[in-house]
């Protein structure tokens, strides 16, 4: 069965935790930035970022926190125990939670979850999305560990159609995160090249 076109119109490009302390200057987590790197992640949600703007599709940065003393963090998987010996402090308004400086532009959103693994998750975002009439996401970003499987789903649980440029996330191993988009994301996104989005976006 073919693809359905890429949207243009009701659409919002998602920028997952491409912050600076998770894969730019600041990070914590060298081995996954070491892998957006290798597959060009930031450049290509810098190009999709460009080619949103030009268009005025709403690009939002889904950025991760946490609150004063650890306030609503979570304890309740090992993931974030990890997060914490590793050093990721993620103070709101600290360089670590700002966007990578090449993929900010003024009239960006910024959206910070302060607890759980997509910023679906009972946040404002499905609300914001909806009262705006957008339907279908292009989500980049990181991790195709955890975080863009489960905002993805959360996404399709949600009703909106998603993309996802296979050129802009990633996982570790890279081996790892080409499989899961392979065998997992692709039942139920569309998957596509970054340049092809732009192509539908100018075209």
């Amino acid at each position: 069965m073919p693809e359905p076109p890429i949207p243009v119109a009701a659409t919002a490009l998602l920028l997952q935790e491409l912050q600076q302390g998770v894969v730019g200057g600041e990070t914590v987590f060298p081995e996954l930035a070491r892998a957006a790197a290798e597959i060009g992640v930031i450049d290509n949600a810098a190009r999709l970022a460009d080619a949103a703007r030009t268009r005025g599709i709403p690009v939002i940065h889904a950025t991760a926190a946490n609150l004063p003393d650890g306030f609503g963090a979570n304890h309740n998987a090992r993931l974030f125990a990890a997060a914490r010996k590793a050093g990721a402090r993620n103070a709101v308004g600290s360089p670590s939670v700002q966007p990578v400086a090449s993929l900010f532009a003024p009239g960006d959103l910024i959206l910070p979850r302060y607890h759980g693994l997509s910023p679906m998750a009972d946040g404002q975002l499905d609300a914001l999305l909806r009262n705006s009439g957008i339907d279908s996401l292009v989500v980049v970003g990181v991790s195709l560990n955890v975080a863009i499987p489960n905002l993805v789903f959360d996404a399709v649980n949600h009703a909106y159609r998603v993309v996802v440029p296979t050129d802009a996330v990633a996982g570790v191993p890279v081996e790892y995160g080409r499989q899961v988009l392979d065998n997992c994301l692709a039942l139920i996104a569309t998957l596509i090249s970054t340049s092809a989005v732009i192509s539908a976006w100018t075209g």
